[in-house]
């Protein structure tokens, strides 16, 4: 499978993006998928991941209550609607992909910058 993430610009704090991760080669249904985010100078941190058919989602703490990661399987499409978002959510936001329900992310998409100014 290949992942387009696309979405990412500059806002300012407290305003809104919605990120897409547009998947092809592949029916996305068959795929957990996930959320991941690099700061600059920092390594690539989870922020939430959604299970095949979009029954369970999981965020990290700092992002919890704030992002929604939602999926639309006929489309081939997750989505991460940010709201609320903070300077230290400025990172290049990356979509990635795994057939099992555990383990390692064995596709990834080429990154989306968002960047948030105070």
């Amino acid at each position: 499978v290949q992942l387009q993430a696309s979405g990412g610009g500059l806002v300012q704090a407290w305003g809104s993006l919605r990120l897409s991760c547009a998947a092809s080669g592949d029916i996305l249904s068959r795929y957990y998928m996930a959320w991941f985010r690099q700061a600059p100078g920092q390594g690539r941190q989870f922020v939430s991941h959604i299970t095949w058919s979009g029954g369970l989602q999981y965020y990290a703490d700092s992002v919890k209550g704030r992002f929604t990661i939602s999926r639309d399987n006929a489309k081939n499409t997750v989505y991460l609607q940010m709201n609320s978002l903070k300077p230290e959510d400025t990172a290049v936001y990356y979509c990635a992909a795994r057939v099992a329900r555990m383990g390692s992310w064995d596709y990834w998409g080429q990154g989306t910058l968002v960047t948030v100014s105070s």
